[in-house]
């Protein structure tokens, strides 16, 4: 059963590709996504559910770590500005984190693997032998541009807290949410110099 249920989130998670990748096409040749403002009037559609919305698609992108994160949270800047942005980024992704930590620790490696291949699994999972774990966790939790959900995954096998956790997390997220826009950013103002 468990192996069955491994291949179908991996299934899964190839079908939800595929299905952004359609949608994203459709959207593309209706002209949505050719043109900004249609866009975003597009996702503000739902007036005050558009937000809830956002943090809710979050929060399953990092439970369930088959739709690209980066993505989304690119989205959310875009559509809402900077500080709703970085708001509804953070509480999705907080909230997301903590779901992920607890279900770990109660399911364990086996819950890990249904996400992960083994030796990637065991690379991390060697990390927690070295004395400053924790400061390589904090370090992950900040920067932009590491395997986060992993990690976080990873940090679910110690003795850490979930208090404790989540504490880290309401001050590592926004900053790392911060970082990952201003990549994306500065990166598109590079291209745009070159192109």
């Amino acid at each position: 059963m468990y192996e069955f249920t491994k291949k179908a989130i991996q299934w899964l998670g190839w079908i939800v590709l595929i299905a952004s990748a359609i949608f994203a096409i459709w959207l593309f040749r209706d002209g949505t996504l050719s043109d900004f403002d249609r866009f975003k009037n597009w996702v503000i559609q739902y007036k005050i559910l558009s937000p809830f919305i956002f943090i809710l698609i979050q929060i399953i992108q990092v439970v369930f770590p088959i739709i690209p994160g980066g993505v989304t949270t690119i989205v959310g800047f875009a559509v809402f500005g900077f500080w709703p942005g970085l708001i509804y980024n953070s509480v999705g992704i907080i909230i997301g984190s903590i779901i992920l930590f607890a279900l770990v620790q109660k399911y364990g490696r086996r819950f890990i693997l249904l996400f992960v291949k083994e030796e990637t699994f065991r690379k991390y999972e060697a990390k927690l032998e070295s004395p400053g774990y924790q400061y390589f966790f904090i370090f992950c939790m900040v920067s932009p541009v590491s395997p986060a959900d992993l990690v976080v995954m990873v940090t679910s096998l110690t003795n850490m807290p979930i208090k404790k956790f989540s504490l880290i997390m309401l001050w590592t997220k926004p900053l790392s949410v911060i970082g990952y826009n201003l990549i994306w950013v500065l990166g598109g103002k590079w291209l745009l110099q070159i192109f």
